[in-house]
This record gives structure tokens, sequence and C-alpha cells, in this order.
């Protein structure tokens, strides 16, 4: 085990290996949509109660969805995600979930 922490290279692919590992864990990104309709404060008690944000990033979210158009609020796997997705359409907001690209 200490050759192999000496050795910069095996070390590079092990960490490689770990950010692979967790972009399979969580290949799906929940997007919030921004609109003309709903309000910041109901967008940041929907993000508060349904993906349990707390209150502060709840707050960015929103004010990144106002000004860039969408932002993914959650990430995490399909079935983690599509009752989430489910609950914040419901409310009113658009919300949709999206397969993260390979980097």
């Amino acid at each position: 085990m200490a050759t192999q922490l000496n050795n910069p290279g095996t070390r590079e692919e092990s960490i490689s290996d770990i950010e692979l590992l967790t972009d399979a864990e969580e290949p799906y990104s929940l997007i919030v949509w921004n609109d003309e309709v709903n309000s910041f404060d109901w967008v940041i008690q929907t993000l508060m109660e349904v993906c349990k944000h707390s209150t502060e990033q709840a707050e960015q979210c929103a004010m990144i969805i106002h000004t860039q158009g969408k932002y993914g609020v959650k990430r995490g796997s399909y079935e983690e995600l599509k009752p989430m997705c489910d609950a914040i359409t419901d409310r009113g907001i658009g919300a949709t979930i999206e397969v993260l690209s390979a980097s």
C-alpha cells in the first residue's frame, strides 16, 4: 500500500477511478427551469421541501435559475430524482431530468 501512495501515476489513476465511480452512481441531474409565473419564494420553498435544500442553498439555486434560465438543483439516480421532479411539476414549476454527459 505504501508503495502505491509514493507512485504518483498510481495515485492519479485511483483518483480518476473514484471520479468515474461517482459519476456512474449519480448519472442524472434534476433541472428546474425559469418562468415568469412562479415567485422566488415559491421556488425556494419548493426546493427546501422537495429537495431538502437549506434556505441558503435554495436561495442560491433560485437566483441561478432566474439568471441562467435553468439549473441542475440535484444529482442522483433516476429512481431518486423522478419523485422529486414530479413533486416540483405538481407545484406548477418546470422541471426535467437530464442525463449527465461524461467529461
